[in-house]
């Protein structure tokens, strides 16, 4: 008996960015997960409204999301939120993705340290996506919970990543790009931003001040793959009057020692 030869790859026509190749009842269906991704969730009147469609076909897409557990409603039956079957998709991403598990005991390591959570974060899609955390025991704390976005240049890691790329690099990401303002610490201009970034090259880690969110700070460095390339940053975040102007070299260093031993046992030198 011949067993037929599995190809591998995407099928001919993958990326053929015509409409004909986009199942459109999967593509609004992924559209709904992402909408509901928010810790808040959503009413089935939010979301059409949100997604521009109509309360009768969001039913039938949340119905059919519901039956299979990707999406879940709240007791009162009136807010949906990400059912446990899509975490348990998510984990599959991050069992495979190696610097989590490489990190994770180096990111307990940091939090015992310095007594302040300790996040691990990847650049997706021009933010940094924040993959991991180990969380301090203290009532205040700073919350990245895996999945969250941040952008780059309000983000302690997101500005550890950008300090190692090159300039055609930059230029990509921030092309007709305007800097979304948060507080009155946020970055506002490119060139702000680059002269941030060579700060941060020169003393090795990226610092956050309040740009996010008021009141809290963040201290961030590269992690680096064995070819030399930042996959990853890692970071100890926190409320400003913990991590107060004395505190930040301190723990800027710990955060240098932290990201280049991840980095050794990813294989960079």
């Amino acid at each position: 008996m011949t067993v037929p030869i599995r190809r591998r790859g995407r099928p001919k026509g993958f990326n053929d960015p015509q409409t004909q190749n986009v199942v459109q009842s999967l593509d609004r269906a992924l559209d709904v997960l992402e909408a509901l991704a928010s810790p808040e969730g959503m009413t089935l009147s939010e979301l059409a409204k949100h997604l521009d469609q109509s309360a009768a076909t969001m039913h039938r897409v949340l119905a059919t999301l519901e039956r299979r557990d990707y999406v879940e409603m709240s007791p009162d039956g009136q807010i949906f939120h990400i059912g446990p079957e899509a975490y348990r998709l998510g984990a599959a991403f991050l069992r495979r993705t190696n610097v989590i598990e490489r990190s994770r005991p180096v990111m307990r390591e940091l939090m015992l340290e310095t007594g302040e959570t300790s996040n691990l974060g990847i650049e997706k899609n021009g933010k940094v996506l924040f993959v991991s955390q180990v969380e301090t025991h203290e009532s205040i704390r700073a919350f990245f919970p895996p999945g969250t976005l941040s952008p780059l240049h309000a983000s302690g890691i997101g500005k550890a990543l950008l300090s190692t790329y090159d300039e055609e690099r930059l230029a990509f990401l921030f092309k007709g790009a305007t800097l979304q303002r948060f507080t009155a610490n946020t970055l506002r201009t490119i060139d702000q931003l680059k002269e941030e970034l060579e700060i941060t090259r020169q003393r090795g880690y990226a610092f956050d001040d309040e740009e996010k969110a008021a009141g809290m700070r963040c201290v961030a460095a590269p992690v680096l793959n064995i070819h030399g390339e930042a996959v990853a940053g890692i970071s100890v975040s926190g409320p400003a009057h913990r991590i107060s102007d004395r505190q930040v070299k301190r723990i800027g260093q710990r955060v240098i020692e932290a990201a280049r031993l991840v980095s050794n046992r990813l294989g960079a030198s």
